[in-house]
């Protein structure tokens, strides 16, 4: 699911702003983007996430400003200068007339201080966990929201699934005698010439009807349409227990068209049908990559 949250937390070093932003993905997939001086903390802040989300694609950013006193903050006279060099080698290599802002210039990140690496106090890293952790608290509301969207979607998708597999047995008790002919008229082809018992004949295309048959794969179509309704109302993590699920759904509404082949109008209409519970069943798919 999506989502993005945000929390700033302002200490006497400095300020610490912390975003989480997340996107749909299969499994967990972190992406850290903030200041090397942070490495040590990447640990923690994994731990964090995980304890909140369980799925999807999130990225985190932190960025930390230091406030230091005026005497405390020298210009780093050397980053300066550098700027300043490589401003004018560019402006003279592609001959533009143009001056350096000074005011863009100071605000380069490191331009105040000595330019070396100053240590972070416990203070700081118990911040920025703290701002993940309340970061990830409203991510999870916004994801929440569109979750409980989502699962009404889905679960009345289920519902439409169920009204299609009623229908379907409804034409099928009319298909039956279509399914006994077709066979019949199939093996009586095929033993053209050929003697038989007419009553054997009719056993065996009664036999191959049964084989025709489409009761059982409604019977497991409509369970399982049941069992994805009650896992979605249900708590905890479903996204990939849903997929399996699914792919059960979807190889039943296959082997209901496999059968329904050459019927006639009746035929025609239930693979319609069965058509049209593969397409929900597919809808009910993309969603489910949006739930845990």
């Amino acid at each position: 699911m999506t989502g993005f949250a945000r929390v700033r937390k302002a200490l006497a070093e400095g300020e610490v702003v912390l975003s989480l932003k997340s996107v749909n993905h299969r499994g967990l997939d972190l992406h850290f983007h903030m200041p090397a001086e942070f490495d040590a903390l990447e640990s923690d802040l994994r731990g964090v996430i995980k304890n909140g989300v369980a799925r999807g694609h999130v990225q985190i950013h932190l960025a930390f400003a230091r406030t230091v006193a005026a005497e405390k903050a020298p210009v780093n006279w050397g980053l300066l200068d550098t700027y300043m060099r490589a401003f004018a080698q560019a402006s003279a290599q592609y001959h533009l007339d143009a001056r350096p802002d000074l005011n863009a210039a100071l605000r380069i990140p490191g331009m105040f201080g000595s330019g070396e690496d100053e240590d972070l106090s416990e203070d700081v890293g118990k911040a920025i966990l703290e701002a993940a952790a309340e970061a990830m608290e409203t991510l999870n509301q916004v994801r929440e929201k569109e979750g409980e969207a989502t699962a009404a979607e889905m679960r009345q998708r289920c519902g439409n699934i169920g009204l299609l597999v009623a229908r379907m047995e409804e034409i099928r008790g009319g298909a039956l005698p279509a399914f006994h002919k077709r066979l019949k008229d199939k093996l009586a082809e095929l033993l053209k010439g050929v003697g038989i018992d007419p009553q054997r004949l009719a056993q065996e295309a009664a036999l191959l009807a049964d084989r025709s048959d489409i009761a059982e794969e409604l019977v497991r179509l409509r369970t399982h349409a049941g069992q994805l309704d009650a896992m979605i109302a249900g708590d905890g993590e479903v996204g990939k227990r849903l997929d399996f699920l699914l792919q059960e759904m979807n190889r039943e509404a296959n082997t209901i068209l496999s059968k329904t082949g050459g019927l006639g109008d009746l035929g025609l209409t239930i693979t319609e049908l069965a058509l049209a519970a593969k397409s929900e069943i597919d809808k009910i798919r993309e969603q489910s990559l949006n739930l845990e």
